[in-house]
């Protein structure tokens, strides 16, 4: 089955990757890599409980990596093995501006 995810960002900027078969991490190591890039990223939570979740934090990343780190082809790699084991699903958009994911 063919998976993709799909980023937009602010002004129009879109990155679209396809998920390679295979490269699936396990669903732990999806989630400490995202753990790792929220912290290393600065990332703030955007609920005012503090409580973040899965989606959250991909958003927030995601926001925080820009069209600068999306554009690295190894980070890049890293961030689509994560987002889509994290996620579980094969059709995967990610809207920055709207801060929204949808399947």
């Amino acid at each position: 089955m063919h998976k993709q995810i799909s980023v937009m960002l602010d002004k129009g900027v879109e990155f679209t990757f396809h998920v390679p078969e295979g490269a699936a991490l396990a669903h732990d190591a999806a989630r400490a890599w995202l753990d790792q890039q929220f912290t290393t990223l600065d990332c703030e939570p955007l609920r005012a409980s503090g409580k973040v979740l899965t989606a959250d934090k991909i958003l927030v990343v995601t926001q925080a990596a820009g069209a600068r780190l999306l554009g690295d082809a190894q980070w890049a790699a890293a961030y689509v093995a994560a987002v889509s084991s994290a996620l579980g699903k094969p059709m995967i958009r990610v809207d920055v501006p709207a801060m929204a994911i949808t399947y």
